[in-house]
């Protein structure tokens, strides 16, 4: 259904966008029931606003249902912009619109809790109940969860639901060393509740350096005591607990407090990661999923002044892997609310960068999931639209390589990655037609200029689909043979090219600027080598098919009688040289424009 089908509700409401003054301020978009279902600020209403009611098509897929369903508007003027997003944040909040980003922040307590049963056990809570033992209250369940899978490992406590009075055959986490199986009664029960003093202790104080020097003396006394086992036992203690720390290391920060913000899309859904570091350590991590956004740029001008809106700890410094709009906004209006300087930040290089790419690769995993894609494949596409520079996420790529021997047999081959994997439905071949003799370049121009004369056509699925970015086996020169191509076609492909160094390995991306070095963005680069190499194998492949089948036919006619239509008839029928040979004079005169003589000939050739 064409969200734009009512022509005369868009035309007036186009007029009455036309009207607005040129001024910042805040427009409500409303239905027909009068709902508000979306609010928006602008720097000038007018340009805004009647952007919605014109171009349609332009407009990402969740734009397009919410102004198929705006019945009317309204607006207040603002005397500036900053004003205007101030006012759009409370409004937002207020109403709750349908068609804008909505974070609900999950504002309950959570419990790290011990149970009453005989043989006790630590896990989460999210309610305080009269049975048990709690520690908390903790706002973020990511430290709840994390410290309790924590502390199982380093005291091996069990994580199942068992009964420990009676022997039971132990589960895999006994046989990799995970915990010390109770259910196999081997632990006498004193022994198990001051493991789970242990770990309580463990857990309150907080401190891995006094915790390590207690099991250190405990350790020596069992020792002193001839007790070897529980010595050993301790021992393993002690070094998970360094485990632990060194771990900790990995995502501490050089700066005291800050957060970061990493994106992963796929199609028009997004998860927006958030790592918040305090004390130079990762204390809690959350993510959002968010629809009917592929941009990048705009997902975060929205979700930052919704996530910090009503939130009062705000570091000094926020990262993220991408643009933002209205940063310097943004940035005044946190600074405003936490009364010091804050600073939005894009790191390029060292710690900064590498703790932005683990928040984005938590993005992708946690996308991933919900999508039921791999994070592999989500984490290598979102690095790539990243590297690159590209606004959306590109979903449906195509490569094109050529193949040729000193310009004998010349043809050309498209693959497409759908999704970070191979799409052979859309794979297609191509024989070089207008010319003869080696130019990569000018058949790589030929090459898209039929392939986006198909699409225009609309005949061929295969071909129907815009791709999200274009990749060519070269460097500048193919990628400038082919540029005049797109601009005849009207086509606004981002167009890149694959370099490949002295030993035909993958080495960087080209561009009309220069080379873009990958080697240092992994995820990205298996996948571009991924891609360069198949659509390499699929090109000289048919180039082959090709050389081999002009090399048979020239066998072929060879012999008296047979010519170019005979060969590729016996060919087409017999599917190979073999059976050519074995077919006795009946079966080769059987073919289809094969009569008895050339029959006869051929057979005598190979008899």
């Amino acid at each position: 259904m064409n969200p734009y089908a009512d022509q005369n509700k868009l035309s007036k409401l186009k007029k009455k966008a036309n009207l607005l003054p040129l001024e910042a301020g805040v427009y409500i978009m409303k239905n027909s029931s009068g709902d508000i279902i979306y609010i928006g600020k602008a720097k000038a209403l007018k340009n805004r606003v009647t952007q919605y009611f014109g171009a349609g098509n332009q407009h990402a897929e969740k734009v397009r249902q919410m102004v198929a369903n705006v019945d009317d508007f309204e607006y207040i003027i603002c005397d500036s912009e900053f004003e205007a997003l101030m006012l759009e944040n409370s409004l937002i909040k207020q109403h709750q619109p349908k068609y804008n980003i909505l974070l609900k922040d999950d504002k309950g307590y959570h419990y790290i809790k011990i149970t009453d049963e005989k043989w006790k056990k630590i896990t989460t809570a999210n309610t305080v109940t009269d049975k048990g033992e709690y520690i908390g209250p903790y706002y973020s369940s990511y430290v709840v969860k994390d410290t309790v899978e924590q502390v199982r490992k380093i005291f091996k406590l069990p994580d199942c639901n068992r009964s420990f009075d009676k022997p039971t055959k132990p589960c895999l986490n006994y046989h990799i060393g995970l915990c010390d199986a109770p259910c196999k009664a081997n632990i006498p029960y004193s022994d198990y509740i001051d493991t789970v003093l242990s770990a309580k202790d463990f857990i309150v104080k907080g401190n891995n350096t006094d915790t390590v020097e207690m099991l250190n003396k405990k350790m020596q006394t069992a020792s002193d005591n001839l007790d070897f086992e529980y010595a050993a036992k301790l021992r393993d203690r002690i070094n998970a607990i360094k485990k632990l720390s060194d771990k900790q290391k990995v995502v501490m920060c050089t700066y005291a407090s800050q957060d970061v913000f990493a994106s992963a899309f796929m199609g028009e859904s997004a998860c927006v990661s958030v790592f918040v570091f305090r004390h130079k350590m990762l204390v809690d991590k959350k993510h959002f999923f968010v629809d009917g956004i592929s941009d990048r740029k705009a997902l975060y001008g929205e979700f930052l002044q919704q996530y910090y809106y009503e939130k009062q700890d705000i570091p000094p410094r926020i990262l993220l892997d991408g643009e933002t709009e209205n940063k310097e906004l943004i940035e005044r209006f946190l600074s405003e609310k936490s009364k010091r300087a804050v600073k939005i930040l894009l790191p390029k290089l060292g710690e900064q960068k590498k703790t932005v790419e683990m928040c984005r690769n938590n993005a992708s995993d946690n996308l991933a999931q919900k999508q039921k894609h791999t994070g592999k494949d989500t984490a290598a596409l979102n690095e790539l639209a990243v590297l690159l520079g590209l606004n959306t996420v590109p979903r449906y790529i195509e490569a094109y390589d050529i193949s040729n021997t000193a310009g004998e047999e010349n043809v050309a081959a498209r693959i497409v990655f759908k999704d970070g994997k191979p799409y052979k439905s859309d794979y297609r071949k191509f024989m070089i037609k207008t010319f003869s003799g080696q130019d990569d370049y000018r058949s790589m121009a030929e090459v898209l200029d039929r392939r986006f004369t198909e699409y225009e056509k609309g005949e061929d699925s295969g071909f129907s689909t815009l791709p999200d970015l274009i990749l060519l086996d070269g460097g500048i020169g193919q990628i400038n043979a082919v540029k005049p191509i797109l601009k005849n076609h009207k086509i606004d492909v981002a167009l890149y090219g694959m370099v490949k160094d002295s030993k035909h390995r993958t080495r960087a991306i080209a561009d009309s600027g220069g080379n873009i070095s990958i080697k240092a963005n992994r995820r990205a680069y298996t996948l571009i080598t991924e891609i360069q190499d198949e659509v390499h194998r699929f090109a000289i492949t048919y180039h082959r098919s090709r050389r081999t089948k002009k090399m048979l036919n020239c066998e072929l006619t060879d012999i008296e009688g047979v010519g170019n239509a005979t060969a590729a008839a016996l060919l087409k029928h017999f599917k190979s040289m073999k059976a050519i040979k074995n077919a006795n004079v009946t079966e080769l005169s059987s073919v289809k424009g094969v009569n008895k003589k050339a029959a006869q000939n051929v057979y005598s050739y190979y008899h």
